[in-house]
């Protein structure tokens, strides 16, 4: 058995794309998942599967989640280890300002790193795995560099703020 933390994309955003915490809950049940578990309503889900490809979770949770909405739900996990590693590699970069980390479905290419880094300004990004640190001193919903950026040219991603970040690496990190 397996323990992962899935983060669920876009949900909860607007009138047609809700997905209430009882629902997700029975719908990670339906599609295998155990001990399930979420933090606040944006999609944040601790579960232990049999499944132990992270691929292959994805899918399976991806599967329910559109049979049950009607509507994609792009899914990416973690293991608690990953989490740990994310929220550590956040905290010693030490920014002062407005802190976001968006989670990739894939591991980027160092291609693809270099052109985001190319977008960015300096000190505005650090990639580490599938993890891109977004650096931000305004507020978020105003900044140049965001989540849709990061999708732009690494593929699917979703985001979540540090202190998030780091409240799901102490709950439910190794």
């Amino acid at each position: 058995m397996a323990t992962w933390i899935a983060f669920l994309r876009a949900i909860n955003l607007g009138a047609t794309r809700k997905f209430p915490k009882a629902d997700i809950v029975a719908a990670v049940e339906r599609a295998g998942g155990r001990g399930v578990q979420t933090h606040i309503n944006t999609g944040n889900v601790l579960l232990e599967h049999d499944l132990d490809q992270r691929e292959k979770v994805e899918a399976v949770l991806e599967e329910e989640f559109l049979r049950d909405r009607g509507f994609d739900v792009p899914t990416i996990c973690v293991t608690p280890e990953e989490l740990t590693r994310i929220a550590a590699d956040a905290e010693a970069l030490g920014h002062g300002g407005r802190h976001y980390v968006s989670l990739l479905k894939r591991e980027p290419t160092d291609q693809d790193v270099a052109r985001i880094e190319a977008v960015a300004s300096a000190g505005e990004l650090a990639v580490g795995g599938r993890a891109v640190h977004l650096l931000l001193d305004d507020d978020y919903h105003t900044a140049r560099l965001t989540n849709n950026v990061v999708e732009k040219h690494l593929g699917v991603a979703t985001n979540r703020n540090l202190t998030v970040i780091s409240a799901l690496a102490r709950k439910w990190g190794a």
